[in-house]
């Protein structure tokens, strides 16, 4: 046990919906039982009853290792932040157990632990007082958590007056740096802007190497196959899958099954203009030999649309991404100098042929994109998936959640005497 941080038994949650768990005073509890007496009298004909309880966790269990960072995910409403809730005591299960070895700071709500009456310098301190530590130590790490929260302007002012942005920004960096051994931290992250969240990373990576244990929520699918070793997919409540973090992202994003040729009508749209978009992309083929598509090999696309209305300046993009979205490569049918404005009531095909995509083997998507000048008319961001076989002279890989292209390089030797 002495190399257990976490460990989870058969853990619980339920919760009562539609209704209130006490009445705290005598008109709460007859205006409560006035409400019961008119559905009864409304619903009297309807035989079916409604169950007024949520399972949010149910039977989870798993082990976390001293050193371990592990990610949590799942759509929402799965039991992540209530599992997280429960592993930081702010709410009890009800039933199972979870024993924490090791001292813990979370940061899973906008101001969690934080008083609003109290400036940024108090909350500090009542912070770390809450965990245990001495003044002695807060003041060590006092001027290293401001500076890293970016809020020093402020950090007499009373919480209330901060931000969403300026709560999130100290409140990660108290957690972070007050020397929790376990780091408990929600996608709450999401508010902060693309540099602190690049900060916040980087910190989370850092704490990792210290040997100290990590629990990271998000649906940022590439921060966890970066920062994570192994992840738990959560679904309704319950474990869905625990292992290595690119199979249970695979498992996650649905790995779809390769689709060479693909009619693109009925494919969900994001993006365009869903009333009237003009153009509409019907048809998607990416050519191959017998033997597959072998990596080194030119990518051939073929893509067909249909015309409603008349159109001035069409042009039609295309990326490749790796199967959690990352775009790696794009490319657009301007950039050749191909003019495709047709009469109305045409359907219109193109050709693009990418010579020299170096893409290492592994399975990737294309995403499609027609454009009137700046105006989005079309998009289908998983228009196809499609493999790249290995070529049988090249015996270079990648982490799969991580494909991406191999760069031509020069490479040289310097001998020093």
């Amino acid at each position: 046990m002495s190399d257990i941080a976490i460990q989870v038994e058969n853990l619980s949650k339920e919760y009562r919906i539609g209704q209130l768990h006490r009445h705290d005073t005598l008109r709460d509890a007859l205006a409560a039982g006035f409400n019961r007496l008119r559905r009864g009298l409304k619903d009297r004909d309807v035989r079916q009853t409604v169950d007024d309880r949520i399972w949010a966790l149910r039977d989870v269990s798993f082990k976390v290792k001293h050193g371990e960072v592990v990610g949590i995910i799942g759509r929402n409403g799965a039991g992540k932040s209530t599992l997280l809730k429960i592993l930081s005591r702010i709410t009890e299960p009800t039933s199972g157990r979870a024993f924490i070895h090791g001292r813990v700071g979370s940061l899973l709500e906008v101001g969690t632990g934080f008083h609003p009456e109290l400036s940024g310098r108090e909350n500090i301190y009542l912070s770390g007082s809450i965990l245990g530590m001495r003044s002695r130590e807060i003041d060590r790490r006092f001027d290293e958590i401001v500076d890293f929260s970016g809020v020093e302007k402020f950090i007499d002012t009373p919480i209330k007056r901060y931000s969403s942005g300026m709560n999130v920004r100290l409140g990660f960096a108290v957690a972070a740096h007050l020397d929790p051994e376990i780091l408990i931290v929600d996608e709450v992250l999401a508010v902060g802007d693309l540099s602190f969240q690049k900060k916040c990373l980087g910190k989370m990576s850092e704490v990792s190497k210290e040997g100290r244990t990590v629990l990271f929520v998000s649906h940022n699918m590439g921060a966890i196959a970066t920062l994570t070793q192994s992840c738990m997919l959560l679904d309704s409540g319950q474990v869905e899958m625990l292992g290595p973090s690119d199979r249970v992202i695979e498992s996650y994003i649905g790995y779809k099954a390769v689709s060479l040729e693909r009619e693109l009508s009925s494919l969900p749209r994001e993006l365009g203009d869903r009333k009237d978009p003009g153009v509409t992309l019907t048809h998607a083929h990416l050519l191959s030999s017998d033997k597959g598509i072998i990596a080194g090999t030119p990518l051939n696309f073929e893509i067909q649309y249909t015309i409603k209305r008349p159109v001035n300046n069409l042009k039609i993009g295309i990326g490749i991404a790796n199967p959690l979205g990352l775009r790696l490569i794009s490319c657009r049918s301007d950039d050749d100098g191909l003019l495709l404005d047709q009469p109305a009531g045409q359907t219109g095909r193109v050709s693009v042929c990418l010579p020299t995509p170096n893409l290492v083997a592994g399975r990737y998507l294309l995403q499609i994109v027609i454009m009137e000048g700046i105006k989005t008319l079309d998009f289908l961001p998983e228009a196809l998936y499609f493999e790249i076989q290995p070529n049988v002279k090249d015996d270079w890989a990648m982490n799969r959640a991580n494909l991406g292209v191999r760069q031509p390089s020069t490479w040289k030797t310097h001998h020093s005497n």
